[in-house]
């Protein structure tokens, strides 16, 4: 069974900036642009399911208006928890790129667990809009890396992952970033 992993499209602010940006206009625009790629690959049974971080959610909101569906928000997708506030996530977040997953505390490995344990469990065709460090633990499980950064996805690329009900497989890596994260 077919699982895509959609990053959000560009946010209108960065990570230590706002809690919880939408999409810039840019943003929109890479969302707009999803279903063309993505369509191949759907049908009828396919389940659509956010974040429910608005860039999420904003993201999903083409597809499921061209496929007349509802995307499902899951917190089970969501973004890494920080353990600091706002202003010094910027920071945070560079050192626990660099890091691995056995350096990290048990609010992290728990958001981990959540979403690997999520994944594993889907029946049906998803798509699922989320975020870089999610989809980096989920092919970093896959890969069997250790490292919480496995590749750098573009905003709105596709990883394409494919569940047999027990384990998971890598399909295809999505548009890797050339920018910061935001």
């Amino acid at each position: 069974m077919d699982i895509f992993l959609v990053r959000h499209g560009t946010a209108s602010a960065t990570w230590e900036e706002h809690p919880d940006p939408g999409l810039s206009s840019r943003g929109l625009e890479e969302a707009q642009n999803l279903e063309p790629r993505l369509s191949p690959y759907l049908d009828g049974s396919v389940r659509l399911l956010s974040s429910p971080l608005a860039r999420a959610l904003e993201t999903a909101r083409p597809l499921a208006l061209k496929l007349n569906k509802k995307a499902d928000v899951t917190e089970s997708i969501s973004e890494v928890p920080s353990p600091v506030d706002l202003i010094h996530r910027k920071k945070w977040l560079q050192e626990f790129m660099k890091q691995k997953w056995q350096d990290q505390n048990d609010d992290v490995l728990a958001w981990r667990s959540t979403a690997i344990r999520f994944v594993k469990s889907l029946s049906s065709p998803s798509v699922l809009f989320t975020h870089f460090l999610l989809i980096n633990a989920i092919v970093g499980e896959i890969m069997k890396v250790d490292r919480t950064l496995y590749f750098w996805p573009e905003n709105c690329s596709i990883t394409h992952i494919r569940s047999n009900g027990i384990s998971l497989e890598l399909v295809s890596l999505g548009d890797q970033m050339h920018s910061v994260v935001n």
